[in-house]
């Protein structure tokens, strides 16, 4: 059953807070290559050779990582969330490290479970200061846990994942006229409209998470994923940050987690959904990627922060944006242009180096040209 939650306005203001924080910031050279958090993170020289998707890896694991498998937000006040723990598994797991992957599942098991089997969000300085879930990480640790357990032949790990996936499925998905959704935490729970964040739809992770379970539901959010996505482009060529999905059916883009924030857009969170879909092995959801390629401008420079016709916001540049570019013209099958996309990421990435960043130039790298993470890469070596 859907456990539904009721939160309060300093829960709210939490969630729109972690959306603002998770993103790690590079501003664009001619405003001073400043984080938004006022630290930088590791300097990296600018100037670099094109590095293969394991190297990128194993240098997100050597930068961001302790010994211990905690994944350090070193450039936002040294904390971690369950979204890095989550990225960490993910990376650990393309670089083929039996050992980090371990670390990294030990600490979080020890330091973010909760009572109910899901992921507290935030923890600093040797204590939880954020319990409340974030889907979008639990569906990430699951996915790797499972193949994890296949790779390494570990049966631990794949009854972690299938542990914490009943969990996601039983707290924090629910159905709509659209099809049945992830919602993006317990806070969202209870209808009948619902809060959503479109890019913590993967159908990748679903399959995965499907064929280790057999659970019907998987399924069912992969095709509620589906068409929420393509309802929201039918309103706009990109998709927003966040939405919500209403009780008739409809999809509403909003300024926030919430329905909180200054103005919709398409930045750090709706960056990731067309790589998580171009990552599929289902040409539907590759359709829909493909779909967000002329908005995304492919003859000029990415903004990070766009609006939903695709009109720069600002300057600054990230390398998630250049990823969700690459993915789309992937799934277009503008090969070319995408992986000259992948080649500014790892540039932008490696020139101003922050957690996000760095995390999602390895993500998106392993996603979109490595079958390491169970999916049909569209820019894997033939």
């Amino acid at each position: 059953m859907l456990a539904v939650v009721a939160f309060s306005v300093v829960t709210l203001l939490v969630v729109v807070v972690a959306a603002l924080w998770s993103t790690g910031v590079i501003r664009s050279n001619n405003q001073g290559a400043q984080e938004s958090s006022g630290e930088s993170g590791p300097a990296v020289e600018p100037s670099i050779k094109q590095v293969t998707p394991g190297e990128s890896a194993r240098s997100f694991l050597e930068t961001w990582v302790d010994d211990d498998g905690r994944v350090v937000r070193r450039d936002q006040g040294d904390d971690t969330v369950s979204e890095g723990q989550a990225y960490g598994l993910m990376i650990a797991l393309g670089a083929g490290d039996e050992e980090r992957f371990d670390a990294i599942w030990s600490w979080t098991e020890q330091n973010l479970m909760r009572e109910d089997g899901l992921l507290a969000w935030r923890w600093q300085d040797g204590v939880v200061v954020d319990a409340e879930p974030a889907s979008d990480a639990d569906v990430d640790a699951a996915r790797a846990l499972v193949l994890a357990g296949e790779r390494f032949d570990r049966a631990d790990f794949t009854a972690a994942g299938q542990k914490l996936a009943a969990q996601v499925l039983d707290l924090m998905t629910t159905q709509t006229p659209l099809g049945r959704i992830l919602l993006p935490g317990l806070w969202a729970a209870g209808g009948p409209d619902y809060f959503y964040n479109p890019s913590y739809a993967s159908p990748v992770s679903f399959a995965v998470l499907f064929e280790s379970s057999g659970d019907q539901r998987w399924n069912e959010l992969v095709d509620g994923g589906r068409a929420v996505t393509a309802a929201l482009l039918d309103e706009s060529p990109l998709p927003p940050d966040w939405a919500q999905v209403t009780a008739d059916g409809q999809v509403n883009a909003m300024p926030g987690a919430g329905g909180q924030g200054d103005e919709v857009r398409y930045s750090y969170d709706a960056a990731r959904l067309p790589i998580r879909f171009a990552e599929s092995c289902e040409e539907a959801d590759r359709r829909l990627a493909a779909r967000m390629l002329p908005a995304l401008n492919p003859t000029n420079g990415m903004s990070a922060a766009l609006d939903l016709g695709g009109s720069p916001l600002n300057e600054d540049q990230h390398p998630v944006a250049y990823l969700s570019r690459a993915a789309a013209a992937a799934s277009a099958e503008q090969l070319a242009d995408a992986r000259w996309d992948v080649r500014e990421a790892e540039q932008v990435a490696r020139q101003f180096s922050t957690y996000y960043g760095a995390a999602w130039t390895s993500l998106g790298r392993l996603m979109l040209e490595t079958k390491a993470l169970g999916g049909c890469p569209p820019l894997a070596p033939d």
